[in-house]
This record gives structure tokens, C-alpha cells and sequence, in this order.
């Protein structure tokens, strides 16, 4: 799949379209609209009594949307514990560096500031995930929100905070490259 990536009518097209990908409930963009859309499915499960979860994930250029802060807003106020978001939060967005087109920090206390339950992680880390997902279900009374610093394109040299593959498919020559240098990573990884 990887060859029709940001190609029109893929699978991997761009923005995740929910008629095209499996697991994808929402088709959404960079709007924010997707955590928005995780607060009325938190709302309608707490309104059933139902014990199921809703998890959303937002990029750090997304949250200057005033949206997501409305949906912040609204999840804080209906004390939706059952809703657990994942901000990406990498410095980079299509336009360039976050910090440029306009600062989301301090990111934590922002979140901490709208009620929301807010753990700070390293995005990389496996073991930094699981623990904070673990945690974010035994909250009660409020949202959760897992602020994971990551770097874009982690683990491929010509790709890591390389904002120009944001919104861009690697030609065939970067995609050989890349790939050789995940496995290269993986096989070191394995050798531990």
C-alpha cells in the first residue's frame, strides 16, 4: 500500500477517510474536528451507561484550532473519563514549525488548565504509552490527555524533523533508503 501513498482515491490518500480504512470511524482532517467527534461518541456511551472507551488522536499544528478547544471545553464539563486523546506533539505541521505559525505551549498546562487529566510522554517509548493508556483508565471525572513528544520521521536520517515530508509521498529512491535504515534499526534493536 505503501506505493499509492497521497495518491487520490488510496487507502493512504491523506487525510484518513473511514470509507477506505479499516478502524478509522471519523473521517477528519487537520479541522480538529476528529476530537470533537470523540466527545459526542464519549457523551452518547456515558449517556447509555456503556463501559466502552474513545480514544482520539490530534496533531500539535491541529490543536491551534479553536475547535479543539470547544471540544476540550465540552469533554471537561460532561466529565468525560471515558475519552482519552493523544496529542503528536512534534514541532512540525505542513506550514512549518508549530512554534512559527503560532505556540500551542506550554501545550501540558493548557490541557491541565481545560480539566483535562493530562500526562506528558516520550512518543517514542513504548513502555511510556502503555503506562500512560494504563493510567488513563483508572481517571475519574475528567478526560485524559497524553501530550507524547515525538520527532517527525523518527528512525530515517533525511526524514527527522524534515518538515517538507509532511504532506509529501518519498519518491521510490527515498522509500529504498528509508526502508533500509528501518532495518538496519530493527535488526540493531533485535541484536539488544
Amino acid at each position: 500500500k505503501l506505493d499509492t501513498l497521497r495518491q487520490f482515491g488510496s487507502s493512504l490518500q491523506g487525510h484518513p477517510d473511514m470509507q477506505k480504512l479499516a478502524g478509522i470511524e471519523f473521517s477528519t482532517g487537520s479541522l480538529g474536528h476528529g476530537l470533537s467527534a470523540a466527545v459526542g461518541v464519549g457523551l452518547g456511551l456515558k449517556l447509555d451507561a456503556s463501559p466502552y472507551r474513545v480514544y482520539a488522536l490530534v496533531g500539535d499544528g491541529e490543536v491551534q484550532e479553536g475547535s479543539i478547544w470547544e471540544a476540550a471545553m465540552s469533554a471537561s464539563h460532561y466529565k468525560l473519563d471515558n475519552l482519552c486523546a493523544v496529542l503528536d506533539a512534534n514541532g512540525l505541521q505542513i506550514d512549518g514549525k508549530v512554534s512559527d505559525v503560532m505556540s500551542i505551549e506550554p501545550i501540558v498546562e493548557r490541557w491541565k488548565a481545560f480539566c483535562w487529566h493530562t500526562l506528558e510522554v516520550d512518543g517514542h517509548s513504548f513502555d511510556e504509552l502503555i503506562q500512560a493508556f494504563s493510567t488513563a483508565q483508572t481517571v475519574n471525572g475528567k478526560p485524559t490527555m497524553i501530550v507524547a513528544r515525538t520527532v517527525k520521521g523518527k528512525g530515517i536520517s533525511f526524514m527527522e524533523h524534515n518538515v517538507g515530508f509532511h504532506g509529501k509521498a518519498a519518491t521510490d529512491e527515498e522509500l529504498t533508503r528509508a526502508l533500509d535504515e528501518l532495518e538496519t534499526a530493527l535488526k540493531g534493536i533485535e541484536e539488544k
